[in-house]
């Protein structure tokens, strides 16, 4: 099979990667390990985490449309009450972690309705339940790419092609010069770098799963055969045991404990209690992706909360550069930690009455999509990474080393982002990295590799460090970078250009990022007090 651009992984930057290059007329191939496409939005279930000024700009055109098209999904289908029904920046779940908290099925749909025009038409085929196995590559290009699924095996060519895997899966097949895990401060120059480089140690991922309550009713698992061994164990610089309530503050490393209660809402006290923003010290509410409140009164029992917590992240060992065997033990490893936790909050979590356990908390795999409960697959938060021709470092970015002049400003940017660099704990025993950024552009330089001419990344395989990636990792800048690595093979397909020319040369630089700009991407942020 082939087509103009082939992108290996639906992640979110592969939908996005996918659209890009199709609205400019394009034949794409997808393929996809899950049956859905999205990746950390849908397959991972994890809602956006996004900068505050999400609702006015900061983010591309079509980012905007498919959040936009996700409120459109609950005003056209879900029994709303008039006032969240007529709310412009309506929040489904009025989640406090994001603006736009959301069940993963929906995006999913939305997705699918998206791309579904360019199905119909034949422009764009997706291979579900595929894998890369293989490349083939001749002097600096990828002739061909072999994917796998449990039936059969194809090869597959494209003049471009782009790695949307949530690992990165596609570098290492095709030689591609990358690196995984921490640089070194000598590699770097960043302050908050290693003496040494340690390449096995990355961030923390984890399966995440979603729950309701039903009161009176007992949903208890199975206790998992690992449950003893979890209840116990403790990583390096916790203040207890992990599968708990309490956890370090990622900013200030200090103990917090946090509050459970399902349907907080109804508890009347418990709200009482709670500061004005509280933050993740509650945790029902902080993750929530369906709150009652939005729906007419009576229709659901229960909110719909995701678990994707501190305690859940799966800290013994990467799911990279490890052989079959060892990767297969750290993936079931996290599937345990997160039932364990499950359990756990059902048969001995503190509630306020004084009694343990929640039974009526009952797992919503049909939110997931799955029949276990958990999400299709883990949450990815760390890839392996091109060597890039602009490497983004820490003090690129840092607010405290730029301060009020901002990040530093890339004549190649082709997008925007905004995040802290928010780094979980570390298979390395590391635990978190949280330092404040300024609003930062994505530079064209971090999508070229070093020599390979016809390769893309389009995720958390760009050319950031182990540190930025902390900022660059999150869903409105993978979209962005997807969306860039589209356009550009479309834009070099055109043009009779490589990326590597496009990159180098000021005249056709400047002739694709008007390219993205008449499509929506927004290349500067515009002045931000305090930054």
């Amino acid at each position: 099979m082939n087509a103009d651009v082939l992108i290996v992984g639906g992640g979110l930057g592969g939908a996005a990667a996918a659209l890009a290059a199709l609205r400019r007329g394009r034949s794409v191939l997808v393929t996809e390990e899950s049956d859905w496409l999205g990746g950390q939005l849908t397959s991972q279930g994890v809602p956006p985490d996004e900068h505050p000024w999400i609702e006015q700009f900061g983010c591309t055109r079509s980012y905007r449309a498919l959040r936009e098209g996700i409120r459109d999904y609950y005003r056209t289908w879900y029994p709303l009450t008039d006032a969240a029904r007529n709310r412009p920046d309506l929040n489904p779940g009025e989640g406090r972690v994001s603006r736009l908290c959301h069940e993963p099925r929906v995006a999913a749909a939305v997705l699918d309705a998206m791309l579904a025009p360019y199905l119909a038409a034949g422009q764009l085929r997706v291979l579900h339940g595929y894998r890369p196995i293989g490349a083939s590559v001749a002097g600096d290009m990828i002739t061909s790419v072999t994917v796998a699924s449990t039936v059969d095996t194809r090869e597959l060519t494209a003049p471009y092609v782009i790695d949307a895997t949530e690992l990165g899966d596609l570098l290492p097949l095709a030689g591609a010069e990358h690196v995984t895990g921490f640089e070194s401060r000598a590699q770097t120059g960043e302050p908050s770098a290693p003496e040494r480089a340690q390449p096995a140690n990355m961030q923390a991922f984890s399966w995440v799963f979603a729950v309701d309550h039903r009161a009176g009713e007992d949903h208890t698992i199975d206790r998992p055969p690992g449950y003893a061994a979890w209840a116990r164990y403790q990583p390096p610089g916790w203040p207890g045991p992990l599968i708990s309530l309490t956890a370090p503050d990622p900013r200030t490393l200090q103990t917090v404990q946090r509050s459970f209660v399902p349907n907080v809402d109804d508890a009347g006290p418990i709200v009482a209690d709670q500061s004005k923003d509280p933050g993740d010290k509650e945790l029902w509410v902080f993750r929530r992706i369906l709150s009652r409140r939005v729906l007419r009164p009576g229709f659901a029992a229960s909110d719909i909360t995701v678990v994707n917590w501190p305690m859940i992240d799966y800290l013994p060992g990467p799911i990279i550069g490890v052989s079959e065997e060892e990767r297969a033990k750290h993936l079931d490893g996290a599937r345990e930690l997160s039932l364990s936790m499950l359990y756990w909050l059902q048969t001995e979590a503190p509630r306020p009455d004084g009694g343990t356990g929640w039974p009526g908390l009952r797992l919503r795999g049909d939110v997931m999509g799955t029949a276990d409960g958990l999400a299709k697959t883990p949450y990815i938060r760390e890839s392996r990474r091109i060597l890039a021709k602009r490497t983004v470092v820490e003090q690129d970015l840092s607010f405290a080393v730029r301060g009020t002049r901002g990040a530093v400003v890339y004549p190649d940017s082709v997008g925007v982002g905004m995040y802290r660099i928010d780094l979980h704990p570390s298979t390395g025993g590391d635990t978190y990295i949280d330092v404040a950024s300024c609003p930062f552009q994505i530079p064209l330089g971090a999508l070229i590799p070093v020599r390979l001419r016809n390769l893309l990344p389009a995720g958390k395989n760009i050319g950031t460090t182990h540190i930025t990636n902390g900022c660059y990792r999150l869903h409105p800048v993978e979209w962005n970078v997807g969306e860039v690595a589209g356009a550009l093979a479309a834009h070099c397909l055109a043009t009779g250009t490589e990326p590597h020319q496009v990159h180098a040369t000021a005249r056709l630089l400047r002739d694709f990022q008007d390219d993205l700009v008449r499509d929506g991407v927004e290349l500067n942020w515009p002045q931000i007090k305090g930054y």
